[in-house]
């Protein structure tokens, strides 16, 4: 690969937070002009849409002493921290083995987690309960690290193998997410796939992923916190990483200049003067998996610093709750019958509104509490949050709490 050729500088320009939130905000700015050929922006309705965020924060943490968005929070069900438990009772030889663990779960189950439909259950055999969506695929994925369903060694659980990864099958997590035909789960093949390619990108890399263990996604904890300088890393560091090293795992898309782009769209109004012309960078899970690397660095005694370099999440329940909300409105009202592919104009416009309105609803809380970026960071706004106010007025607006856009996914976008 020869940074020489100029498509390929122009990819990897594309690969951070930064190029998210830039591109980002120009299709917002292209919206406030009425020019965007899905959707119509109403300003007018982000100081109720601020308000909800605010009233739904309160709710659940009323003296605003958020935890950051992550999957660390769906281990959580009825106020018993699953993983701190049996975290806090292991006898770990060192915090970078902790640290090790946790990335490994972090990184497969937030593989798992992109979208589980509407009908999906995992019948949890702690409490009894039902349990959808992303809550559901947390606790499902957290159930099989735990009984050692990625490891390659029975005697050592708690831990994901490459290899073990690289041969796992559609029934492998059809058993472990309790998938049945009366529990189906949708995208169940392409999760698998993903996995089976982070597998073998783990093995095959073992120069980023086994540098004091067998390969294993944890091992990229090892390679972070050498990057760290003075035990601090930026945010964006995680991101970047994550894009330039897990790169080939995602589907075949687009690819510029011999790079594949991952969570990048295209998009008619976003033109500019290089080979990115047209081009939408979102990282959706990427950026949720940097989120979730933050608090098993922190653990590990790295300092991860500039948390709002990382952009908001371009996903169901924040873009939901700019829909159900009135903030955007659908050109073509008949849009919200149809569903449309992740790769649509619509879905990319949507979904890059989404990152920049996060950003404006960000600001707009904090200068109602008087707090700043350092004190209140995005990460803990999407948490309070801009996410769960979207789950509220999913569940008000439609019975099975499904998003105001029905999208075709494959369980590896949402």
């Amino acid at each position: 690969m020869s940074l020489a050729n100029p498509e390929t500088r122009a990819a990897l320009s594309l690969l951070n937070a930064a190029a998210v939130r830039e591109r980002a905000h120009r299709m917002l700015a292209i919206g406030l002009e009425d020019r965007l050929p899905n959707f119509r922006l109403h300003l007018d309705r982000m100081g109720s849409t601020i308000d909800l965020v605010l009233e739904t924060t309160r709710k659940s943490y009323p003296s605003f002493d958020v935890p950051f968005h992550s999957r660390w929070r769906h281990f959580v069900a009825n106020g018993d921290n699953r993983w701190a438990t049996i975290a806090d009772q292991t006898a770990w030889p060192d915090r970078a083995a902790r640290a090790r663990a946790e990335f490994d779960l972090a990184m497969v189950s937030v593989f798992l987690d992109a979208g589980a439909g509407p009908s999906w259950r995992y019948r949890d055999p702690i409490t009894g309960s039902a349990v959808g969506r992303s809550e559901g695929l947390g606790l499902a994925s957290l159930a099989m690290f735990t009984g050692g369903a990625f490891s390659a060694d029975p005697r050592e659980p708690l831990r994901v193998d490459g290899d073990v990864l690289a041969n796992i099958g559609v029934a492998d997590l059809e058993r472990g997410l309790q998938v049945t035909e009366a529990n189906p789960l949708i995208g169940i093949e392409g999760r698998a796939d993903l996995l089976r390619r982070l597998g073998s990108l783990v093995t095959s890399r073992p120069d980023v992923f086994a540098g004091h263990d067998k390969p294993r996604p944890g091992g990229l904890f090892d390679r972070l916190a050498m990057l760290a300088e003075s035990s601090e890393l930026p945010a964006q560091a995680i991101l970047t990483e994550l894009l330039h090293e897990l790169g080939p795992i995602w589907p075949s898309r687009l690819t510029l200049g011999g790079i594949a782009l991952g969570d990048c769209w295209k998009h008619p109004m976003l033109i500019t003067a290089d080979a990115t012309s047209g081009l939408v960078p979102l990282h959706k899970l990427s950026q949720w998996l940097a989120y979730s690397l933050i608090e098993p660095l922190q653990t590990a005694g790295v300092r991860v610093t500039d948390i709002d370099g990382l952009t908001g999440l371009a996903e169901y329940r924040n873009g939901g709750l700019f829909i159900d909300n009135g903030v955007l409105a659908f050109r073509d009202v008949d849009a919200a019958q149809h569903a449309h592919e992740v790769a649509s104009s619509l879905v990319v416009e949507w979904r890059a509104l989404t990152v920049a309105l996060l950003d404006r609803v960000a600001d707009g809380v904090r200068h109602r509490l008087g707090l700043d970026a350092n004190s209140l960071p995005l990460a803990k706004i999407l948490e309070g949050g801009t996410w769960a106010a979207g789950r509220v007025l999913a569940r008000e607006r439609r019975t099975d709490a499904s998003p105001p856009v029905k999208v075709i996914s494959d369980g590896t976008v949402f």
